[in-house]
């Protein structure tokens, strides 16, 4: 009789052991690989600027216009231009070296609190709403499975002409597949020379716009030329952008997030040198 008795008391606490968690927010979050991963996120402490700074960068590249070039075009825009067969052959490189393409969310995760990242990480981004960048870009790019940033400039959305600007349509195509849509400022204007009113009209209003066509959050900035003020990067964070990005300059040590760098893959580069300058300029770890 006891044996009995002791066995259906175990029994009963068993099942409201189970009970209990079924009620525990807690263990179902466990349940799931993401969200116990934001869970570890969440409770883990952001690496301050110095530890930023230490982590190993992560290859970022930069992309304008794919297309040949013309007889108008100046010596120092064929560094922003890069012939359709040419980014091909560069995207394919990066895909039969191993690349994993990653997004800004992903690289401030790892940058923040340490988070893994997929093996040979990189990330590839376009500047200036240029219509080629639907067209050829990002068709490249679901070839191999990758996934793209894109830095909007609003004022040239749906623009047609000498350079055909991306639509509405095009852009909310590229964030509903799973690419990053970014800001780039209204009209190129140069960082470093805002006023007060360029707070709204560079960074407030695109931002506003391309969340409304793309129906998310727009938390990440490209700085036109890529040059940034030292002096007023902290707004950047004010204003709701969790990262920035510049070109090949040296990184602000304050404000390390908001000054990432890129690299841009010239159109005379063959892909070969693309896989050399990627590893020179980044393939090291800062001390």
């Amino acid at each position: 009789m006891k044996k009995i008795l002791i066995l259906n008391f175990l029994i009963s606490m068993v099942m409201l052991s189970c009970r209990s968690d079924s009620k525990n927010p807690k263990s179902d979050l466990a349940s799931s690989d993401t969200a116990g991963t934001t869970m570890d996120t969440i409770k883990q402490k952001p690496a301050d600027n110095q530890a930023v700074l230490a982590r190993r960068e992560v290859p970022v590249l930069c992309y304008h216009q794919i297309r040949n070039n013309i007889a108008s075009d100046s010596k120092r825009a064929h560094d922003d231009i890069i012939a359709p067969d040419k980014f091909k052959a560069h995207i394919k490189m990066l895909a039969d070296s191993g690349y994993h393409t990653i997004s800004p969310d992903e690289l401030y995760n790892y940058l923040v609190y340490n988070s893994k990242l997929p093996a040979k990480p990189i990330m590839i981004s376009f500047d200036d709403t240029d219509e080629d960048q639907f067209t050829i870009g990002n068709s490249t790019l679901k070839k191999y499975g990758f996934k793209g940033v894109y830095f909007i400039m609003t004022v040239s959305i749906g623009r047609k002409g000498r350079i055909n600007y991306m639509t509405k349509e095009q852009i909310k195509q590229l964030a509903d597949e799973g690419n990053t849509i970014a800001s780039h400022t209204y009209d190129h204007k140069n960082f470093a020379q805002f006023t007060d009113e360029d707070w709204t009209k560079q960074i407030d209003e695109p931002t506003k716009k391309l969340g409304e066509i793309t129906g998310k959050k727009i938390e990440y900035f490209a700085y036109p030329y890529g040059v940034y003020k030292a002096s007023t990067l902290h707004k950047l964070k004010e204003h709701g952008f969790k990262a920035a990005f510049i070109l090949s300059t040296a990184r602000d040590e304050n404000y390390p997030l908001y000054t990432i760098r890129r690299i841009i893959d010239p159109g005379r580069y063959t892909a070969k040198n693309l896989y050399y300058s990627i590893n020179k300029s980044f393939n090291k770890t800062k001390k």
